[in-house]
């Protein structure tokens, strides 16, 4: 497996995320086109552009759906490492930590994860990509979806 970082850890599937979505705009664009054709019926024309609009409403939950799944599953996560790693002082308070705040960390190596952890809750820091930038042993995660 590829060594991820902070530059290097997006996953794109070149198949589902150009290939489908492009074909699936390009679709849309036709379907649109056909719209101000007069060669169809009317109701066949909205219902082309009514279906390559279902289908890319598709695609997109799709891929949303399981994002979601997974962001939760990470939270899980996340939150039994930080009950194992945290010092006592700190693990009262995994609580505070909101769902992007415990999806960034989890990139975070076990040896500098609660350093940045502390830092995240006393600076109130909120952003996935600030904190994500922060960390300097990145853990890599070769399960996403």
């Amino acid at each position: 497996m590829e060594e991820q970082s902070y530059q290097k850890h997006s996953m794109l599937v070149p198949g589902f995320h150009f290939v489908t979505f492009g074909l699936l705009a390009l679709n849309i664009l036709w379907a649109g086109w056909r719209l101000f054709q007069t060669g169809l019926p009317l109701p066949d024309r909205i219902w082309g552009l009514a279906m390559a609009l279902a289908f890319a409403l598709l695609a997109w939950y799709t891929r949303i759906f399981p994002l979601k799944v997974q962001d939760r599953v990470i939270r899980l996560e996340e939150r039994l490492r930080l009950a194992k790693l945290l010092p006592a002082d700190l693990v009262p308070r995994i609580p505070e930590l909101t769902p992007s705040q415990l999806i960034a960390l989890r990139f975070a190596s076990d040896g500098e994860v609660a350093e940045l952890t502390r830092k995240v809750l006393t600076e109130n820091l909120r952003s996935r990509d600030e904190i994500k930038k922060l960390i300097r042993q990145w853990r890599p995660d070769h399960f996403r979806v």
